[in-house]
């Protein structure tokens, strides 16, 4: 098939929010599209899409985002953009991304992941192990807060939502001792300095497909696909299979606390996986290896064990 390429008469246009870190993961895929067809910096159109996650009111109520709408709060505004195509391509963090796309689009575009650690962030303690009891926790992350509680219950945790800037401003005005962002993300905006220290995965595993960008784009629109398919990550791909499939068999919702990471090491693939209760009063863990190839079904085999072990009343707080 012979492409035909964006150019500054006809750009190629980028959804995104207009968050800072959301522009910067915009920015790359740029970047990443000018590198490979050799096209300049105009032949493409980032394009700011309010979603209903940004709205101010919402961020300042610092409620749960299960309470507020979920996932999709960040992603329904920019999706809606792409089907009616006022958009051609859509620019995503992989962890806030539901399991299922709505009909029509498709999400098989990675770049190559950044760190996917934690980052603990405090301006009087170094590490999780150095705050004093009762100390206070800043954190929007379900998963967070759980994985926090279970390691020390003595801690306060309350919810923390907005953007990277937004966070800091609140720990900066004292609302918490401390709060929790990804290592990607500071690394992204070249901020990583920020970080007190980055939590490793065998204290805290981190949220599944964090670290990653995922670009969206139309079922139908083999041009773009063939452009997209050339700024892919297939490790990327490889491990993100394999903690996508173990989210979904699981809860493709934000309202379990749900960790999961995969490595690859030549042609086999380890993958951790945690569920807790909200409160952190129980957690039930799970590593398991197989070949690269059966990765996906390695995840669901994961989730239905880690179901299995969990018994009748683990999930009882749902209602």
């Amino acid at each position: 098939m012979t492409l035909t390429m964006p150019s500054p008469a006809s750009p190629l246009k980028i959804g995104t929010r207009g968050s800072p870190l959301a522009l910067a993961q915009a920015y790359e895929t740029r970047r990443r599209l000018m590198g490979a067809f050799d096209l300049p910096d105009d032949a493409f159109e980032i394009v700011i899409i309010t979603t209903s996650g940004d709205n101010a009111q919402l961020i300042a109520k610092d409620k749960p985002l299960k309470e507020l709408g979920g996932k999709g709060l960040f992603t329904k505004e920019i999706e809606e953009a792409l089907l009616g195509h006022s958009i051609d391509i859509a620019v995503h963090s992989m962890k806030d991304m539901p399991v299922a796309q709505p009909e029509g689009l498709l999400l098989d575009t990675y770049l190559p992941r950044e760190d996917t650690r934690d980052a603990f962030v405090s301006p009087s303690a170094t590490t999780l192990a150095d705050l004093p009891e009762g100390a206070v926790v800043g954190t929007s992350s379900l998963r967070r807060r759980a994985q926090l509680l279970h390691f020390r219950s003595d801690l306060k945790v309350v919810e923390f939502r907005g953007n990277v800037q937004t966070r800091l401003k609140k720990l900066q005005d004292g609302v918490a001792d401390c709060t929790f962002l990804a290592m990607a993300g500071l690394n992204r905006l070249e901020m990583s300095d920020v970080a007190s220290s980055a939590i490793e995965p065998h204290d805290m595993l981190p949220a599944v497909a964090q670290g990653a960008i995922g670009i969206e784009r139309r079922a139908d629109d083999s041009a773009t696909a063939a452009m997209l398919e050339a700024i892919h990550d297939v490790p990327t791909g490889q491990r993100l299979a394999a903690e996508r499939a173990f989210l979904a068999a699981l809860d493709g919702s934000c309202e379990t606390p749900i960790a999961g990471l995969a490595e690859l090491d030549g042609t086999a693939l380890r993958l951790r996986g945690q569920v807790l209760r909200p409160d952190g009063s129980e957690s039930i863990a799970d590593d398991r290896t197989a070949s690269i190839s059966d990765g996906a079904e390695l995840g669901m085999e994961m989730a239905r064990h880690l179901l299995s072990q969990a018994g009748a009343d683990f999930f009882s707080w749902r209602g």
